[in-house]
């Protein structure tokens, strides 16, 4: 049995918007490894053939709850349950769910913007307090945040989606601080673009991806450094090198990374 196998073996494993895209492959993959999968996200039906497959891939149980993260009652109600099923014992948390629209910052409607932050960042937050008290009260435990690399350097078009992964990379550096003393570890995860139906609603006209081509990671491969990570002291995921190298340019030599942001990796 491999480390990271040995490591997450019987360890319960929450992770929000797991009915589909990366949050699928996450709980996929850490099934795989021997973890016990806690799949929450909003489509029911999804939901439970996620929990099917990780219940043959892992030998083990998982479980699926209805939560949409951006409703506080519902994100509240969903965590009472979890938590009372397994006893208060969740060993990692994955935030990762949340969405995106491609729009121009004076075309984005109050509504949306209202939606995207609820999900994005207000459900985040108020999920990770949950958890982290439970945690907390152990003495162990690990949240892992799913930022992206639209949070490190934001391009045209992502107004919005950038500044809740700014939001979320903000929270996630505090939050490592002040659970560091406890025993429990932050990771925040800064992936490009990654091959998911994310883009059916974020990018209204379908050829965002086509535009990137090489940029575009494969939603397994980002999974497995998930995974991978579990358990572990490791500060975050970087996703790929290439608009990795862009935002640390962007930091030192932010003329430079305006005209970056606007051209090369403005491909909306």
């Amino acid at each position: 049995m491999s480390q990271a196998k040995a490591r997450l073996k019987g360890k319960t494993v929450l992770i929000t918007g797991a009915s589909g895209g990366l949050g699928e492959q996450i709980a996929y993959e850490a099934a795989r490894q021997g973890a016990v999968v806690l799949a929450a996200a909003r489509r029911k039906d999804r939901l439970q053939a996620v929990q099917a497959k990780c219940r043959e891939l892992s030998g083990g149980d998982a479980f699926s709850y209805v939560c949409d993260v951006g409703d506080r009652m519902q994100a509240a109600g969903a965590l009472k349950r979890i938590i009372g099923d397994m006893d208060g014992k969740i060993d990692v948390l994955v935030n990762n769910a949340g969405f995106g629209l491609f729009e121009a910052a004076l075309d984005t409607s109050p509504h949306v913007t209202e939606e995207m932050f609820r999900v994005n960042v207000l459900g985040l937050i108020h999920i990770t307090q949950r958890v982290a008290l439970e945690m907390k009260g152990r003495g162990t435990g690990h949240i892992i945040n799913v930022a992206s690399q639209a949070g490190k350097m934001a391009t045209p078009k992502s107004a919005v989606y950038a500044s809740t992964k700014f939001a979320v990379r903000g929270f996630s550096n505090a939050l490592r601080l002040e659970l560091q003393p406890f025993g429990i570890y932050v990771t925040t995860v800064n992936p490009g673009p990654i091959e998911t139906d994310f883009f059916q609603r974020a990018d209204q006209d379908g050829s965002y991806l086509a535009r990137l081509r090489h940029w575009v990671l494969d939603p397994q491969r980002v999974a497995k450094a998930i995974v991978d990570c579990m358990l572990t002291r490791q500060r975050d995921i970087n996703l790929p090198p290439m608009m990795e190298a862009g935002a640390r340019l962007y930091v030192l030599f932010p003329h430079l990374g305006d005209f970056l942001a606007r051209t090369i990796f403005d491909r909306k």
